[in-house]
């Protein structure tokens, strides 16, 4: 039962109150709240027996980002995809400025598991390439690090933010920043 209502929850766009139905429908009373909790312990370690061994993260950033309403508020979402189209890192911010794009980049670039990049992909925003020449001089980017603003060039991203609103819509959008943040 555990196992098929966090294998619902993470295949499909269901909300935790959607699986609650679906349990109560076979004859069991469980908590939206105890599916919450289920998804949290149980998810990582169904991932790692699906997934198998996790693939190196490639060194092309694909960079975007996409409205998101959190408290009724339209909100910036930052996100970054490498060229597999595993999700490298996102950010959270009420601006779409130089700042915002610099501290999305220092966030994804102080992460670990994220190799540094050899190529930025992005599309016009004026802000990328901004932050990216900052943190260059800065050398919090190596030097010989490219970024690309061709059309079309980071319609990986683009596609991919399809999936991210459809999930938000399903557990009807976060009600405070600092939970989209984590």
């Amino acid at each position: 039962v555990i196992v098929s209502c966090v294998r619902w929850y993470l295949r499909y766009p269901l909300s935790t109150r959607h699986i609650e139905a679906l349990i109560a429908e076979r004859g069991l009373l469980v908590d939206h709240t105890t599916v919450w909790r289920w998804v949290h312990a149980y998810a990582p370690e169904i991932r790692k027996r699906l997934q198998g061994k996790v693939k190196q993260k490639s060194s092309t950033w694909h960079m975007d980002e996409t409205f998101v309403r959190v408290s009724g508020k339209q909100m910036y979402l930052f996100r970054a995809v490498d060229s597999y189209g595993q999700t490298v890192d996102f950010y959270l911010s009420a601006t779409r400025d130089r700042e915002a794009a610099k501290l999305f980049l220092r966030k994804a670039l102080a992460n670990p598991d994220n190799q540094p990049p050899y190529v930025f992909a992005t599309d016009g925003l004026r802000s990328y390439p901004a932050a990216i020449r900052e943190m260059k001089a800065g050398g919090e980017i190596r030097s010989t690090c490219q970024h690309r603003t061709r059309r079309y060039c980071n319609n990986r991203v683009e596609s991919d933010h399809r999936h991210v609103k459809r999930r938000l819509r399903a557990m009807q959008w976060p009600r405070e920043q600092q939970r989209r943040q984590r």
